[in-house]
């Protein structure tokens, strides 16, 4: 150790009160802190530990220790680490303030000048990734929280769901079968029509539950679906609603387009985007239109189904796809979620856009063509 660094040491400890004081008075501390009484301990830790660079160079394992130590005790704070940076700055330059002032010439601090940067430098590197690692494990250990939660939640939803299917299936598909039977032998009695297409609706809602109730959607009988075809019957399904609601639908797609598929599974699909269309256009007061439209491109199906209703917002359609997730009072949050499996399941994918016109759910699926499922 040379003489400039004895006198520098006894100079630096000397005057430990007066560095203390003043970097205690233009740090920041949260009024929350519950760690305000270890930041003036790692404050001391740290201005002994500049005192021990400068007579010999430290081990990392030191330097680490404490750089860890301030690091969980910032997470535990729920404070920024932005204090915690400004703070070590603020140390570093009220130090090298105090040994500039030291009366030892400036070309033998030099090199402890530099030793003492790279001593702050170090620390607050493995701090901040200390910090970092932590805060990335706690959101981790969060994130499967909240997929546990959800799968919990399924589970429970899935024992409700094998109850209220035994409980109303059953009577269900009686009154469907005998309400056909009434349609066969008096085909003029009105309003037949109508109740069918409504027990059909219930009957969708409760298969819905189904769905989502469990873990993975099973495989499935898939055969060649011409797609113009089972638009045109599911939109003929839903005309009834298409009235009743005042919408307007303007169906366009190429006669070519097959798909090898499940049609129960895609007719869901299609019936929830086509039935959401409807029910968002009720809140407006003008012209209600739906539109479809379906091309081939690049070896997929790409169907659009588009409504001149109100905007999603941006940070709404992010979540839309998850389960139990619902901007209606009566919603259940399952219709699009199951959309998005069953589409996957087909080997495609689903997005939204929306804007102040239209909102657009667009949906690529392979055709049979290109890949067999």
């Amino acid at each position: 150790m040379t003489s400039a660094s004895t006198i520098l040491i006894k100079y630096l400890e000397d005057h430990s009160e007066e560095f203390l004081h003043n970097w205690l008075k233009n740090i920041v501390i949260s009024e929350d802190d519950v760690y305000k009484e270890e930041v003036l301990e790692n404050g001391l830790k740290m201005f002994q530990l500049v005192k021990r660079a400068i007579r010999e160079p430290l081990s990392d394992e030191e330097i680490t220790y404490l750089a860890h130590k301030t690091a969980l005790e910032r997470v535990n704070a729920n404070v920024n680490i932005s204090e915690f940076v400004y703070n070590v700055n603020i140390g570093k330059s009220i130090i090298i303030k105090w040994v500039s002032g030291s009366g030892i010439e400036l070309r033998e601090l030099q090199p402890i000048f530099e030793d003492i940067n790279a001593l702050f430098d170090r620390f607050s590197y493995l701090a901040v990734r200390k910090y970092t690692e932590i805060k990335e494990q706690l959101l981790q250990e969060k994130e499967l929280y909240i997929d546990q939660t959800h799968k919990e939640r399924l589970t429970i939803l899935g024992q409700m769901s094998s109850s209220f299917v035994h409980e109303f299936r059953n009577p269900l598909t009686s009154i469907i079968g005998f309400t056909k039977l009434l349609q066969s032998d008096h085909p003029d009695l009105p309003y037949l029509d109508i109740i069918q297409h409504e027990l059909e609706q219930l009957n969708y809602r409760i298969s819905q539950f189904l769905h989502v109730s469990r873990k993975e959607l099973v495989d499935s009988t898939r055969e060649e679906i011409i797609l113009i075809d089972h638009l045109e019957e599911t939109i003929e399904f839903l005309y009834p609603s298409l009235l009743d609601g005042d919408v307007s639908l303007d169906f366009k797609c190429e006669a070519a387009i097959k798909v090898l598929g499940n049609k129960d599974e895609l007719r869901q699909v299609f019936l929830n985007l086509i039935m959401n269309s409807i029910d968002a256009l009720q809140e407006e007061e003008g012209h209600r239109q739906i539109t479809i439209s379906c091309k081939e491109e690049k070896g997929r199906a790409e169907l659009e189904i588009s409504n001149n209703g109100p905007r999603i917002k941006e940070e709404t359609i992010e979540a839309i796809f998850e389960p139990f997730y619902t901007t209606k009072d009566l919603g259940t949050g399952i219709g699009l979620y199951i959309c998005k499996k069953l589409i996957e399941k087909h080997g495609g994918e689903i997005h939204c856009q929306s804007n102040d016109e239209w909102t657009t759910f667009t949906i690529g699926i392979p055709v049979e063509s290109n890949k067999v499922m």
